[in-house]
């Protein structure tokens, strides 16, 4: 179902879901003037459709992650897609850490939380080691780019608010951005109960405080305690993924930009790259990963040629940046926002039981 396919309340609908996903159908179907009754049966066939799905995401920074970390490889063309999928699959996906991954024919990048750097530099020498003894890997090592929450700055988390407005010709006020959410402000750790209790509300996503009780052992009442305060300390984030190649859109862009030692951007200056299609931003002082939405070549064509300028006017960089293009109808999710691992992994290791109550 493309975008141009979908009825103005179907759009104002999933719109809606995805702009404010923490809001309830009463409270959406307030906001965007829609009667519930119709938010309600409209929400059902978009996501039996696959249109959208809705993700918990963790914000293990405040759990005791040090680092958010991204890898890309350029690939050997010869071997098939699936092939070299599987034997990811079979020897570096299962890598907890790793939350989210997409390969295509000859390139693919993964991004990660971690503990420590430790545990990011195992997984990629296990791709290196893998990839290079199947012949997989093409001129380089898979590339690094390590982004501590001390240091960095987390601007954009996969929202993809801005891309649906631009497409779907609807307004937007300006999103503030994820970077508060991803400060480190020393570890929180939980006591035996919350850390289930987190633990399944990121694994489902979609069940009901019922639901996760009965997983845990718990009464609906003491999970919905939880889980409020979960959102209201910081240790949540609810976020809806749109189904981009169902809607029409075309390539997603990676871009890994290095800035020039002598003259480095501000935060004014990356606020300019951060453009309606960009569905992701990490920066720390001197690179920065954009992960970017188009609904066709023109627009990437446009946005990406308005970056390059601007860097090069303003001298933050001293040579231009290769932008990797994925295509929607092309490309393989190897995983998509898998964060329950990581999630486990992270709680197991903090030691000390202390209450966020």
């Amino acid at each position: 179902m493309k975008q141009s396919e979908l009825t103005s309340n179907e759009q104002k609908v999933l719109f809606g879901l995805v702009s404010n996903p923490e809001l309830n159908d009463s409270e959406l179907a307030a906001k965007y003037h829609v009667k519930l009754s119709t938010l309600t049966s409209i929400k059902r066939r978009l996501y039996e459709k696959d249109m959208f799905y809705q993700v918990a995401v963790p914000l293990l920074n405040r759990l005791g992650s040090e680092l958010l970390a991204i890898i890309y490889t350029q690939f050997n063309p010869v071997i098939p897609l699936e092939e070299r999928v599987q034997k990811a699959k079979e020897s570096i996906e299962v890598f907890d850490e790793i939350f989210y991954s997409i390969g295509e024919q000859e390139k693919g990048f993964s991004i990660s939380l971690s503990k420590n750097y430790t545990n990011i530099g195992h997984i990629n020498e296990v791709r290196t080691e893998t990839f290079g003894r199947l012949g997989l890997l093409e001129k380089e090592y898979p590339t690094e780019v390590v982004f501590p929450f001390s240091t960095s700055s987390i601007i954009r988390f996969f929202d993809f608010s801005r891309a649906l407005a631009a497409v779907f010709g609807m307004k937007q006020m300006n999103r503030e951005t994820d970077e508060q959410r991803f400060q480190t402000n020393g570890p929180i750790y939980l006591s035996e109960k919350e850390k289930k209790v987190y633990t399944n509300l990121v694994g489902h996503p979609n069940a009901s405080t019922q639901q996760v009780g009965e997983l845990v052992g718990m009464s609906r009442h003491t999970v919905s305690r939880m889980k409020k305060r979960f959102f209201d300390s910081g240790l949540l984030k609810q976020i809806t993924v749109p189904n981009l190649k169902q809607l029409g859109f075309e390539i997603l862009a990676f871009y890994h930009l290095q800035f020039n030692p002598g003259r480095v951007p501000v935060a004014e200056d990356i606020s300019y790259l951060d453009t309606p299609s960009t569905i992701f931003l990490a920066r720390r002082k001197f690179e920065t990963v954009i992960i970017s939405a188009y609904p066709n070549y023109q627009e990437y064509k446009i946005d990406k040629m308005e970056k390059i300028r601007y860097l090069k006017e303003n001298e933050f960089i001293v040579y231009t940046p290769s932008v990797r293009k994925y295509m929607f109808d092309r490309m393989v999710f190897l995983k998509q926002f898998d964060f329950a691992p990581i999630t486990k992994k992270i709680l197991e290791a903090n030691n000390n039981i202390v209450s966020t109550k």
